[in-house]
């Protein structure tokens, strides 16, 4: 793992990480992570993305499955999935340090028209999340994206060829098959891409899954099996993590009361809220809230 690019991450990271550890950068969609100690578990809805650790290891929990993946590993998302993740293994003078960046399908696509032609995976089945040992060619184009925050000037000119090449290289990597199937406008993973738009669009109003089930271009109950099968819950369940998750940042960044950021996210009881939100955070809000402070 290269030493010049830890290097890059922890300096940046020191400068502009947030108090959750996160560092968003000038190049759009490259985020750095550096944790000094392991978490406890935290919600996140992930979109498709490529996430590269350098040193430490983590976990990732999606419906009942588990992922871990230590330095040298990657992980890749491929779709707007629900999960819970934990650092498991930091400490101050080995930090968690991580390289993420969002995949673009569009970009994606159109490396595709570009290659030979290579054949799609044979199996029916898409997971959500695959780990494997990141590859060098992934490497080099992942640390030619970092260096460039460095140097804005050239983020413009170089920045998307080496986007280019990196999609190349995930394509034509160990999972690149999945990918390959996964990438087209009309392939089912696509299709529920669209309604997950919607769905983040308008999560704050009342669910209806035939209109969610008319933007994928699917029956009701096809809609419903393959957006579980592919992002591991149920629309209804992936709406009340994002009503959740947003009403949390709205009492912890925007100092919003309960009632009021329960409200504002689309519940009409407050005691359906508590009770969901303690479900979901291990504490009702107010208590989450203080508690979260406390350690920040």
């Amino acid at each position: 793992m290269s030493d010049a690019l830890k290097r890059a991450v922890w300096r940046y990271t020191d400068a502009h990480a947030s108090s959750l550890g996160l560092a968003e950068t000038p190049v759009a969609g490259l985020t750095l992570m550096r944790h000094y100690a392991p978490t406890q578990i935290a919600h996140v809805i992930y979109k498709p993305l490529v996430c590269l650790v350098l040193q430490g290891a983590k976990e990732v929990m999606a419906g009942d499955q588990v992922w871990r993946f230590n330095a040298g590993q990657s992980l890749l998302v491929n779709v707007d999935l629900p999960a819970i993740g934990r650092i498991t293994r930091a400490t101050r003078t080995e930090p968690y340090l991580a390289v993420a960046f969002q995949l673009d399908m569009a970009v994606m696509r159109g490396v595709m028209k570009e290659m030979a032609a290579v054949p799609p995976a044979a199996a029916l089945t898409h997971p959500p999340l695959f780990v494997e040992e990141t590859e060098d060619v992934v490497l080099d184009s992942m640390s030619r994206l970092v260096r460039l925050i460095d140097r804005p000037e050239a983020g413009p000119v170089l920045g998307p060829a080496i986007i280019k090449e990196l999609h190349y290289w995930l394509l034509m990597g160990r999972h690149g098959a999945h990918l390959r199937r996964l990438a087209p406008a009309d392939s089912h993973m696509q299709r529920i891409a669209r309604a997950i738009a919607l769905l983040r669009e308008e999560f704050t109003q009342p669910l209806r899954v035939e209109r969610l089930a008319e933007a994928a271009g699917m029956s009701p109950s096809s809609f419903h099996q393959h957006f579980k099968t592919l992002t591991a819950v149920s629309p209804l369940q992936f709406q009340k993590q994002l009503r959740l998750l947003e009403a949390r940042r709205l009492m912890l960044a925007e100092g919003q009361a309960a009632a009021q950021a329960g409200f504002a996210v689309g519940y009409e009881s407050a005691s359906q809220f508590t009770r969901e939100y303690g479900r979901m955070f291990g504490n009702p809000p107010k208590r989450d809230v203080t508690d979260s402070r406390a350690a920040a």
